[in-house]
């Protein structure tokens, strides 16, 4: 009878732990989709219609806490906000407003979703690749979420240019602002600061949300 009990007791406080990690982990998630409404209207504007953003610094915290589906479902936060900012909702995106503004039709807004929106969900989930791939080896907390978060922003740049070069490049607006330039010293000029700034704070802050999150044992 008593090891009965024992186990019962055992089976109530492992459902009951169970329960708490995933209302924590929801609560997490709220958190951090609410962080990216907030940085929607916070942004450093630049030459050529682009910003320096952290948006990235939320989705970095959910791939290292929820793995691949919280990595997927705040990147695609993440670009949910920015695709509605080429429409002047969550904010404006200058770029997008005048792209869109140039190319109103329904096809045009599917590529724009797909730059926008699915780039940023594989972001997520390849965050989330990057930082399980350090789970079990000797790395301090601190660097695996330093280089999750520097991962982050390296892929959003990465996947935000290359789309919009390949499906907008040819483009008005694109052939303005690259002004007969190649590809590479487009990019090269118009995201060097940029990609620099956002990869380093998202790299800091994230590393020490790592630490945080190990010392609330949710990591």
């Amino acid at each position: 009878m008593t090891k009965i009990v024992e186990k019962g007791t055992n089976s109530n406080s492992a459902v009951k732990l169970n329960t708490r990690t995933k209302v924590t982990r929801m609560t997490l998630l709220a958190m951090l989709v609410a962080v990216l409404v907030v940085l929607a209207f916070v942004n450093i504007p630049m030459p050529a219609g682009l910003s320096i953003t952290f948006n990235m610094i939320p989705v970095a915290i959910a791939a290292m806490a929820m793995g691949v589906p919280g990595g997927a479902i705040v990147g695609g936060a993440f670009g949910l906000i920015s695709f509605l900012q080429c429409y002047g909702i969550c904010g404006v995106s200058g770029m997008g407003v005048a792209l869109v503004t140039a190319n109103p039709g329904f096809g045009f807004a599917c590529l724009m979703f797909v730059q926008r929106f699915v780039s940023r969900v594989l972001v997520g989930v390849l965050s989330a690749v990057v930082f399980r791939g350090m789970e079990k080896t000797r790395i301090p907390m601190y660097v695996k979420g330093l280089i999750t978060g520097f991962s982050s922003a390296f892929f959003n740049t990465l996947f935000f240019m290359s789309l919009l070069v390949v499906l907008f490049g040819q483009t008005t607006y694109m052939q303005n602002a690259m002004a007969g330039r190649g590809v590479l010293a487009y990019l090269l000029a118009s995201v060097g600061v940029n990609a620099v700034v956002e990869m380093l704070v998202a790299a800091v802050v994230t590393g020490a949300a790592g630490l945080a999150l190990k010392k609330a044992r949710m990591l």
